[in-house]
Protein backbone atom coordinates (compact mmCIF):
# COMPACT_ATOMS: atom_id res chain seq x y z
CA UNK A 1 0.00 0.00 0.00
CA UNK A 2 2.12 3.40 -1.22
CA UNK A 3 2.13 6.49 1.62
CA UNK A 4 -1.11 7.70 0.14
CA UNK A 5 -3.21 5.15 0.80
CA UNK A 6 -2.11 4.32 4.20
CA UNK A 7 -3.21 8.60 4.96
CA UNK A 8 -6.35 7.67 3.25
CA UNK A 9 -7.15 4.89 5.18
CA UNK A 10 -6.40 6.33 8.50
CA UNK A 11 -8.72 9.56 7.38
CA UNK A 12 -11.23 7.17 6.45
CA UNK A 13 -10.99 5.57 10.22
CA UNK A 14 -11.12 9.17 10.91
CA UNK A 15 -14.55 9.47 9.88
CA UNK A 16 -15.57 5.88 11.07
CA UNK A 17 -14.72 7.51 15.02
CA UNK A 18 -16.69 10.49 14.50
CA UNK A 19 -19.53 8.70 12.98
CA UNK A 20 -19.50 6.46 16.10
CA UNK A 21 -20.26 9.86 18.19
CA UNK A 22 -16.87 9.70 19.77
CA UNK A 23 -14.19 12.51 19.34
CA UNK A 24 -11.20 10.95 17.21
CA UNK A 25 -8.60 13.73 19.26
CA UNK A 26 -9.53 12.05 22.83
CA UNK A 27 -9.90 14.30 25.97
CA UNK A 28 -9.35 13.59 29.45
CA UNK A 29 -8.82 10.54 31.31
CA UNK A 30 -8.52 10.37 34.89
CA UNK A 31 -7.90 7.42 36.92
CA UNK A 32 -5.32 4.84 35.03
CA UNK A 33 -2.31 3.54 36.36
CA UNK A 34 1.26 3.16 34.97
CA UNK A 35 1.47 -0.36 33.03
CA UNK A 36 4.49 -0.79 35.24
CA UNK A 37 2.81 -0.72 37.94
CA UNK A 38 -0.26 -2.72 36.88
CA UNK A 39 2.25 -5.35 35.83
CA UNK A 40 3.23 -5.62 39.49
CA UNK A 41 0.16 -6.94 40.59
CA UNK A 42 -1.07 -10.37 41.09
CA UNK A 43 -2.04 -11.99 38.07
CA UNK A 44 -3.81 -14.89 40.00
CA UNK A 45 -5.99 -12.94 42.57
CA UNK A 46 -9.41 -13.79 43.07
CA UNK A 47 -11.55 -11.80 41.91
CA UNK A 48 -8.94 -10.38 39.62
CA UNK A 49 -7.82 -7.00 40.05
CA UNK A 50 -9.77 -4.12 38.21
CA UNK A 51 -7.61 -2.08 35.70
CA UNK A 52 -7.92 1.22 33.53
CA UNK A 53 -4.55 2.01 31.47
CA UNK A 54 -4.11 4.45 28.71
CA UNK A 55 -1.51 4.19 26.15
CA UNK A 56 -0.25 3.89 22.27
CA UNK A 57 -0.83 1.00 20.37
CA UNK A 58 2.23 -0.77 19.23
CA UNK A 59 1.14 -4.08 17.90
CA UNK A 60 -2.47 -5.56 17.27
CA UNK A 61 -3.45 -8.87 16.16
CA UNK A 62 -6.86 -9.82 15.11
CA UNK A 63 -8.71 -13.10 15.50
CA UNK A 64 -11.92 -13.37 15.10
CA UNK A 65 -13.71 -11.83 16.70
CA UNK A 66 -11.06 -11.28 19.24
CA UNK A 67 -8.36 -8.29 19.22
CA UNK A 68 -5.17 -8.93 21.03
CA UNK A 69 -3.44 -5.25 21.44
CA UNK A 70 -0.04 -4.05 22.68
CA UNK A 71 -0.46 -0.55 24.12
CA UNK A 72 2.40 1.27 26.09
CA UNK A 73 3.23 4.48 27.98
CA UNK A 74 6.30 5.23 29.70
CA UNK A 75 6.63 2.91 32.01
CA UNK A 76 6.46 -0.56 29.89
CA UNK A 77 4.22 -2.58 27.71
CA UNK A 78 0.70 -4.49 28.20
CA UNK A 79 -1.68 -6.83 26.21
CA UNK A 80 -4.74 -5.50 25.81
CA UNK A 81 -7.79 -8.49 24.93
CA UNK A 82 -10.53 -6.63 23.49
CA UNK A 83 -13.38 -9.36 22.70
CA UNK A 84 -16.82 -8.44 20.91
CA UNK A 85 -19.01 -10.14 23.70
CA UNK A 86 -17.09 -8.36 26.30
CA UNK A 87 -16.66 -4.29 24.91
CA UNK A 88 -20.13 -3.91 23.14
CA UNK A 89 -21.33 -3.29 20.05
CA UNK A 90 -19.69 0.44 19.94
CA UNK A 91 -16.37 -0.81 21.66
CA UNK A 92 -16.57 -3.55 18.59
CA UNK A 93 -17.17 -0.86 16.05
CA UNK A 94 -14.32 0.96 17.70
CA UNK A 95 -11.67 -1.69 17.82
CA UNK A 96 -12.38 -1.95 13.88
CA UNK A 97 -11.51 1.91 13.41
CA UNK A 98 -7.95 1.24 15.40
CA UNK A 99 -4.50 1.48 13.98
CA UNK A 100 -1.30 1.25 15.51
CA UNK A 101 0.16 4.33 16.87
CA UNK A 102 -3.22 5.48 17.93
CA UNK A 103 -3.96 6.20 21.52
CA UNK A 104 -6.18 3.94 23.30
CA UNK A 105 -8.12 4.01 27.34
CA UNK A 106 -9.04 0.62 28.51
CA UNK A 107 -10.50 -0.11 31.69
CA UNK A 108 -10.92 -3.99 32.39
CA UNK A 109 -9.91 -7.09 34.46
CA UNK A 110 -6.26 -7.84 34.64
CA UNK A 111 -5.15 -11.09 34.79
CA UNK A 112 -3.05 -13.73 31.99
CA UNK A 113 -3.71 -15.92 29.22
CA UNK A 114 -3.84 -19.27 28.56
CA UNK A 115 -0.34 -18.67 27.29
CA UNK A 116 0.46 -17.28 30.10
CA UNK A 117 0.73 -13.41 29.14
CA UNK A 118 0.21 -10.51 31.16
CA UNK A 119 -3.37 -8.96 29.94
CA UNK A 120 -5.88 -6.61 30.53
CA UNK A 121 -9.33 -8.27 29.77
CA UNK A 122 -11.17 -4.93 28.16
CA UNK A 123 -14.94 -4.45 29.50
CA UNK A 124 -14.94 -1.05 27.54
CA UNK A 125 -12.59 0.84 25.24
CA UNK A 126 -11.77 4.43 24.90
CA UNK A 127 -10.80 6.36 22.01
CA UNK A 128 -8.03 8.70 22.99
CA UNK A 129 -6.26 9.85 19.99
CA UNK A 130 -5.83 9.29 16.59
CA UNK A 131 -2.35 8.82 14.60
CA UNK A 132 -2.66 9.88 10.17
CA UNK A 133 0.44 8.67 9.50
CA UNK A 134 1.72 5.02 9.36
CA UNK A 135 3.86 3.53 12.55
CA UNK A 136 6.54 0.93 11.90
CA UNK A 137 5.26 -2.78 12.80
CA UNK A 138 7.04 -5.38 14.78
CA UNK A 139 8.80 -6.60 12.06
CA UNK A 140 10.29 -3.34 9.61
CA UNK A 141 10.80 -1.54 13.57
CA UNK A 142 13.23 1.02 13.70
CA UNK A 143 16.66 -0.34 11.88
CA UNK A 144 17.92 2.94 10.37
CA UNK A 145 20.15 5.19 12.95
CA UNK A 146 19.18 7.53 10.75
CA UNK A 147 15.99 7.47 10.60
CA UNK A 148 15.65 7.45 14.27
CA UNK A 149 17.52 10.60 14.93
CA UNK A 150 15.31 12.14 12.71
CA UNK A 151 12.03 10.71 14.55
CA UNK A 152 13.12 10.42 17.85
CA UNK A 153 9.15 10.73 19.12
CA UNK A 154 8.76 7.23 17.50
CA UNK A 155 12.31 5.82 18.69
CA UNK A 156 10.99 6.27 22.22
CA UNK A 157 7.41 4.55 21.38
CA UNK A 158 9.37 1.38 19.69
CA UNK A 159 12.65 0.97 21.24
CA UNK A 160 12.71 0.68 24.90
CA UNK A 161 16.27 1.37 25.65
CA UNK A 162 16.09 5.11 23.91
CA UNK A 163 13.25 5.91 26.65
CA UNK A 164 15.14 4.32 29.75
CA UNK A 165 18.11 6.17 28.37
CA UNK A 166 15.90 9.81 28.15
CA UNK A 167 14.54 8.80 31.35
CA UNK A 168 17.84 7.99 33.12
CA UNK A 169 19.37 11.43 32.27
CA UNK A 170 16.29 12.85 34.23
CA UNK A 171 17.69 10.69 36.99
CA UNK A 172 21.31 11.49 36.64
CA UNK A 173 20.56 15.62 36.73
CA UNK A 174 18.16 15.28 39.60
CA UNK A 175 20.75 13.65 41.56
CA UNK A 176 23.53 16.04 40.67
CA UNK A 177 20.76 18.93 42.01
CA UNK A 178 20.18 17.10 44.93
CA UNK A 179 24.06 16.01 46.04
CA UNK A 180 25.01 19.55 45.22
CA UNK A 181 21.85 21.53 46.62
CA UNK A 182 22.36 19.49 50.18
CA UNK A 183 26.10 20.66 50.48
CA UNK A 184 24.39 24.20 50.48
CA UNK A 185 25.51 25.77 46.22
CA UNK A 186 22.75 27.49 45.19
CA UNK A 187 21.29 27.22 41.49
CA UNK A 188 21.68 30.18 39.11
CA UNK A 189 20.83 31.04 35.42
CA UNK A 190 22.96 33.29 33.41
CA UNK A 191 22.55 35.16 30.04
CA UNK A 192 22.87 32.79 27.01
CA UNK A 193 23.37 35.32 24.46
CA UNK A 194 26.95 37.12 25.68
CA UNK A 195 28.43 39.99 23.86
CA UNK A 196 32.00 38.88 24.29
CA UNK A 197 32.70 35.24 23.70
CA UNK A 198 34.72 33.82 26.76
CA UNK A 199 35.75 31.38 29.04
CA UNK A 200 36.84 28.89 26.70
CA UNK A 201 38.71 28.26 23.56
CA UNK A 202 35.97 27.62 21.17
CA UNK A 203 34.38 29.27 18.11
CA UNK A 204 30.86 30.53 19.13
CA UNK A 205 27.29 30.81 17.20
CA UNK A 206 26.99 34.36 16.22
CA UNK A 207 23.57 36.53 16.15
CA UNK A 208 22.33 39.78 15.59
CA UNK A 209 20.12 41.97 18.36
CA UNK A 210 18.10 44.14 15.59
CA UNK A 211 17.17 46.91 18.15
CA UNK A 212 20.08 47.34 20.07
CA UNK A 213 22.24 46.63 16.53
CA UNK A 214 24.86 44.17 18.02
CA UNK A 215 26.23 40.98 17.16
CA UNK A 216 25.94 38.28 19.94
CA UNK A 217 27.24 35.04 21.05
CA UNK A 218 25.53 31.95 21.93
CA UNK A 219 27.55 31.02 24.84
CA UNK A 220 30.54 28.94 24.44
CA UNK A 221 31.02 28.33 28.45
CA UNK A 222 28.90 29.24 31.77
CA UNK A 223 32.90 30.56 33.61
CA UNK A 224 32.79 33.80 33.08
CA UNK A 225 29.27 35.20 34.65
CA UNK A 226 29.30 32.40 37.55
CA UNK A 227 32.67 33.89 38.70
CA UNK A 228 30.88 37.65 38.72
CA UNK A 229 28.55 36.34 41.12
CA UNK A 230 31.34 34.62 43.73
CA UNK A 231 32.65 38.17 43.17
CA UNK A 232 29.05 39.47 44.22
CA UNK A 233 29.17 37.34 47.66
CA UNK A 234 27.24 33.98 46.13
CA UNK A 235 30.06 32.02 47.34
CA UNK A 236 28.88 28.62 46.23
CA UNK A 237 27.20 28.53 42.82
CA UNK A 238 26.56 26.04 40.03
CA UNK A 239 24.29 26.11 36.40
CA UNK A 240 23.52 23.24 34.62
CA UNK A 241 23.02 24.85 30.69
CA UNK A 242 23.26 24.00 27.72
CA UNK A 243 26.12 25.73 25.72
CA UNK A 244 26.97 26.18 22.02
CA UNK A 245 30.32 25.83 20.05
CA UNK A 246 30.74 26.46 16.34
CA UNK A 247 32.68 23.15 15.88
CA UNK A 248 32.58 19.81 14.56
CA UNK A 249 30.25 16.82 15.25
CA UNK A 250 31.72 13.60 16.59
CA UNK A 251 30.87 10.59 18.63
CA UNK A 252 31.63 12.51 21.96
CA UNK A 253 30.88 16.28 20.56
CA UNK A 254 27.79 17.90 19.48
CA UNK A 255 27.33 21.88 18.79
CA UNK A 256 25.16 22.24 21.37
CA UNK A 257 25.51 20.17 25.06
CA UNK A 258 24.91 20.40 28.56
CA UNK A 259 27.37 21.84 30.76
CA UNK A 260 27.56 21.76 34.69
CA UNK A 261 29.78 24.26 35.90
CA UNK A 262 30.48 25.13 39.72
CA UNK A 263 32.45 27.72 42.04
CA UNK A 264 33.54 27.32 45.41
CA UNK A 265 34.69 30.49 47.54
CA UNK A 266 38.01 29.41 49.50
CA UNK A 267 38.48 25.93 47.83
CA UNK A 268 41.19 24.95 45.58
CA UNK A 269 40.94 22.15 42.98
CA UNK A 270 42.29 19.84 45.24
CA UNK A 271 38.17 20.57 46.69
CA UNK A 272 36.81 20.32 43.48
CA UNK A 273 38.13 16.33 43.08
CA UNK A 274 36.76 15.65 46.36
CA UNK A 275 33.45 17.24 45.07
CA UNK A 276 33.82 15.55 41.64
CA UNK A 277 34.71 12.26 42.92
CA UNK A 278 31.36 12.42 45.37
CA UNK A 279 28.84 13.69 42.94
CA UNK A 280 29.89 11.12 40.28
CA UNK A 281 29.68 8.16 42.47
CA UNK A 282 26.67 9.84 43.78
CA UNK A 283 24.60 9.76 40.66
CA UNK A 284 26.09 5.76 40.09
CA UNK A 285 24.19 4.97 42.97
CA UNK A 286 21.07 6.68 42.04
CA UNK A 287 20.95 4.33 38.78
CA UNK A 288 20.99 1.27 41.06
CA UNK A 289 24.19 1.37 43.17
CA UNK A 290 26.30 -1.13 41.58
CA UNK A 291 30.36 0.96 41.43
CA UNK A 292 30.85 -1.32 38.45
CA UNK A 293 29.30 -0.34 35.25
CA UNK A 294 29.68 -1.97 32.00
CA UNK A 295 30.59 0.13 28.84
CA UNK A 296 30.72 -1.54 25.82
CA UNK A 297 32.72 -4.73 26.14
CA UNK A 298 34.82 -3.50 29.22
CA UNK A 299 33.99 -2.68 32.97
CA UNK A 300 33.89 0.77 34.65
CA UNK A 301 34.77 0.37 38.24
CA UNK A 302 33.70 3.88 40.36
CA UNK A 303 34.54 2.50 43.21
CA UNK A 304 36.59 5.32 45.14
CA UNK A 305 38.89 6.16 45.72
CA UNK A 306 39.94 6.58 42.54
CA UNK A 307 43.48 7.06 40.75
CA UNK A 308 45.58 10.72 41.37
CA UNK A 309 48.67 11.10 38.28
CA UNK A 310 50.32 14.40 37.79
CA UNK A 311 50.36 15.24 33.87
CA UNK A 312 54.17 14.51 33.35
CA UNK A 313 54.53 11.38 34.99
CA UNK A 314 51.63 9.82 32.67
CA UNK A 315 53.33 12.39 29.77
CA UNK A 316 56.85 10.14 30.62
CA UNK A 317 54.90 7.01 31.01
CA UNK A 318 53.06 6.38 27.76
CA UNK A 319 55.43 9.14 25.44
CA UNK A 320 58.57 7.98 26.77
CA UNK A 321 60.15 11.57 27.34
CA UNK A 322 59.90 14.44 29.82
CA UNK A 323 57.46 16.68 28.90
CA UNK A 324 60.18 19.68 29.50
CA UNK A 325 62.59 17.54 26.82
CA UNK A 326 61.59 20.06 24.01
CA UNK A 327 63.29 18.65 21.35
CA UNK A 328 62.76 14.81 22.10
CA UNK A 329 59.18 15.86 21.93
CA UNK A 330 59.60 17.93 18.49
CA UNK A 331 61.32 14.70 17.15
CA UNK A 332 58.52 12.41 18.51
CA UNK A 333 55.84 15.05 16.96
CA UNK A 334 57.47 14.99 13.74
CA UNK A 335 57.23 11.62 13.61
CA UNK A 336 53.37 11.09 14.11
CA UNK A 337 53.25 13.99 11.23
CA UNK A 338 52.47 16.95 13.66
CA UNK A 339 54.28 19.40 12.02
CA UNK A 340 56.03 21.98 15.10
CA UNK A 341 57.73 24.86 13.18
CA UNK A 342 56.30 27.77 14.77
CA UNK A 343 54.75 26.14 17.47
CA UNK A 344 54.63 26.93 21.41
CA UNK A 345 56.08 23.92 23.02
CA UNK A 346 53.53 23.28 25.43
CA UNK A 347 51.38 23.39 22.06
CA UNK A 348 53.65 20.06 21.10
CA UNK A 349 53.01 18.76 24.66
CA UNK A 350 49.79 18.75 24.69
CA UNK A 351 49.38 17.10 21.10
CA UNK A 352 51.20 14.68 22.44
CA UNK A 353 49.39 13.75 25.51
CA UNK A 354 46.36 13.87 23.27
CA UNK A 355 47.37 11.08 20.90
CA UNK A 356 49.33 9.16 23.08
CA UNK A 357 48.39 9.27 26.45
CA UNK A 358 44.65 9.96 26.64
CA UNK A 359 43.37 6.59 25.14
CA UNK A 360 45.60 4.94 27.55
CA UNK A 361 43.38 6.82 30.72
CA UNK A 362 40.55 3.89 30.96
CA UNK A 363 39.88 5.61 34.27
CA UNK A 364 38.39 7.13 36.46
CA UNK A 365 41.44 8.75 37.14
CA UNK A 366 42.47 12.47 37.57
CA UNK A 367 45.43 13.93 35.70
CA UNK A 368 46.42 17.20 37.64
CA UNK A 369 49.11 19.84 37.11
CA UNK A 370 49.24 20.64 33.79
CA UNK A 371 51.52 22.88 32.12
CA UNK A 372 50.33 26.93 32.63
CA UNK A 373 50.46 28.38 29.47
CA UNK A 374 47.38 25.94 28.46
CA UNK A 375 45.39 27.50 31.18
CA UNK A 376 45.03 31.21 30.98
CA UNK A 377 42.28 31.10 33.81
CA UNK A 378 44.15 28.60 36.60
CA UNK A 379 46.38 29.74 39.16
CA UNK A 380 49.47 28.81 38.63
CA UNK A 381 51.81 26.80 41.77
CA UNK A 382 53.72 28.45 44.09
CA UNK A 383 56.66 26.73 43.69
CA UNK A 384 56.71 26.25 40.10
CA UNK A 385 54.64 29.25 37.88
CA UNK A 386 55.28 26.78 34.88
CA UNK A 387 52.61 24.85 36.28
CA UNK A 388 48.54 25.28 36.74
CA UNK A 389 46.72 23.92 39.53
CA UNK A 390 44.28 22.20 37.25
CA UNK A 391 42.60 18.53 36.78
CA UNK A 392 40.71 16.70 34.52
CA UNK A 393 39.06 13.59 35.09
CA UNK A 394 39.52 11.01 32.27
CA UNK A 395 37.35 7.69 31.75
CA UNK A 396 37.75 4.90 28.88
CA UNK A 397 39.70 7.85 27.15
CA UNK A 398 37.49 10.55 27.58
CA UNK A 399 37.49 13.67 29.59
CA UNK A 400 34.82 14.08 31.94
CA UNK A 401 35.43 16.60 34.22
CA UNK A 402 37.65 19.60 33.69
CA UNK A 403 38.28 21.62 37.57
CA UNK A 404 41.15 24.62 38.23
CA UNK A 405 42.09 27.00 41.25
CA UNK A 406 40.52 29.87 40.12
CA UNK A 407 43.10 32.67 38.74
CA UNK A 408 41.56 35.32 40.85
CA UNK A 409 44.09 38.01 40.33
CA UNK A 410 43.07 40.65 37.86
CA UNK A 411 46.46 41.83 36.86
CA UNK A 412 47.66 38.64 35.85
CA UNK A 413 44.28 37.47 34.79
CA UNK A 414 44.35 40.68 32.00
CA UNK A 415 47.89 39.37 30.75
CA UNK A 416 47.33 36.33 30.15
CA UNK A 417 44.05 37.07 28.45
CA UNK A 418 45.85 39.21 26.44
CA UNK A 419 48.56 36.42 25.70
CA UNK A 420 45.54 34.15 24.82
CA UNK A 421 44.72 36.19 22.16
CA UNK A 422 47.43 38.13 20.88
CA UNK A 423 47.81 37.18 16.85
CA UNK A 424 44.28 36.35 16.53
CA UNK A 425 42.38 38.75 13.80
CA UNK A 426 40.07 41.30 14.67
CA UNK A 427 37.37 40.61 13.52
CA UNK A 428 37.60 37.09 15.29
CA UNK A 429 35.10 37.10 18.09
CA UNK A 430 38.29 35.03 20.32
CA UNK A 431 40.00 37.80 19.73
CA UNK A 432 38.07 40.30 22.04
CA UNK A 433 38.87 40.34 25.89
CA UNK A 434 35.99 40.36 28.33
CA UNK A 435 36.64 43.50 30.23
CA UNK A 436 33.77 43.67 32.35
CA UNK A 437 34.84 40.50 33.80
CA UNK A 438 38.49 41.75 34.80
CA UNK A 439 37.13 44.76 36.34
CA UNK A 440 34.79 42.40 38.13
CA UNK A 441 38.12 40.77 39.60
CA UNK A 442 39.60 43.90 39.90
CA UNK A 443 36.58 44.27 42.77
CA UNK A 444 37.96 41.45 44.61
CA UNK A 445 37.29 37.78 43.98
CA UNK A 446 37.57 35.56 46.90
CA UNK A 447 40.06 32.40 46.16
CA UNK A 448 38.22 29.26 44.58
CA UNK A 449 37.68 26.26 43.00
CA UNK A 450 35.73 25.47 40.26
CA UNK A 451 34.71 22.30 38.33
CA UNK A 452 32.82 21.74 35.02
CA UNK A 453 31.52 18.40 33.85
CA UNK A 454 30.03 17.25 30.65
CA UNK A 455 26.45 15.98 31.30
CA UNK A 456 26.02 14.03 28.17
CA UNK A 457 29.62 12.14 28.43
CA UNK A 458 28.65 11.56 32.33
CA UNK A 459 24.84 10.03 30.64
CA UNK A 460 27.07 8.14 27.67
CA UNK A 461 29.38 6.49 30.84
CA UNK A 462 26.16 5.67 32.95
CA UNK A 463 24.07 4.22 30.47
CA UNK A 464 26.86 2.49 28.29
CA UNK A 465 25.88 4.76 25.09
CA UNK A 466 28.87 4.80 22.70
CA UNK A 467 27.45 8.37 20.98
CA UNK A 468 26.86 11.84 22.18
CA UNK A 469 23.42 11.89 19.65
CA UNK A 470 22.00 8.70 21.57
CA UNK A 471 21.92 10.73 24.77
CA UNK A 472 20.69 14.21 23.62
CA UNK A 473 16.95 14.13 22.59
CA UNK A 474 17.11 15.82 19.73
CA UNK A 475 20.77 16.07 18.06
CA UNK A 476 21.74 18.84 15.63
CA UNK A 477 21.21 17.21 12.36
CA UNK A 478 21.88 18.18 8.72
CA UNK A 479 18.17 19.41 6.84
CA UNK A 480 16.73 17.21 4.51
Amino acid sequence: MSEDSFEASRVDKLRRIEELGLDPWGGRFDGHRPIGEIRALSPEQTPPAKVRAAGRIVQRRIQGKVHFLDIRDWTGRIQVFVGQKQVGETGWALAQALDLGDLLGVDGSFGRTKMGELTIFADAIHFLGKSLEPHPDKWAGMQDIEYRLRHRYLDLTYNPDVLDRALKRVRILRCIRNYLDERGYMEVETPTLHAVAGGAAARPFVTHHNALDIDLYLRIALELHLKRLLVGGIEKVYEIGRVFRNEGISPRHNPEFTMLELYQAYGDYGTMMELTEGLIVAAVKCLGGEMKVPYGEKTIDFTPPWKRATYAELFHQHVGVAMDDTEGCRRIAESIGFPTAGKHPDVIVHHLFEEKVEEQLTGPVFVYDYPASLCPLTKRKRDNPAIAERFELYVQGMELANAYTELNDPVMQEATFRQQLAGLPEEESMAKMDADFVRALRHGMPPAGGLGIGIDRLVMLLTNTATIRDVILFPLLRPV
